[in-house]
């Protein structure tokens, strides 16, 4: 699977501003069919940071959620940022 076929789209939320500035943690929504290291790899290749952990969850609508958490080295607020999320 490439990188840029495991993110679907960045998810903002008000915990997710949360996780972003107290937790350095993404909040994503992935392909269903991807696995935890997929979504590390995507996340590290796409956006040139490490990745320390990821959590998934399936949603009520179905969709595949994940959390992820940057190495302290990388800060994901900046990130967001960059992105123009925040």
């Amino acid at each position: 699977m490439k990188p840029e076929e495991v993110i679907i789209r960045i998810h903002m939320s008000e915990k997710a501003s949360r996780l972003l500035e107290e937790e350095n943690t993404l909040t994503l929504i992935v392909r269903r069919d991807a696995t935890k290291p997929d979504i590390k790899k995507a996340v590290e290749i796409l956006y040139d940071v490490k990745v320390d952990k990821v959590r998934t969850l399936i949603t009520p609508k179905g969709e595949k959620k994940a959390y992820v958490k940057l190495a302290k080295e990388y800060n994901a607020a900046e990130l967001a940022s960059k992105l123009g999320l925040v």
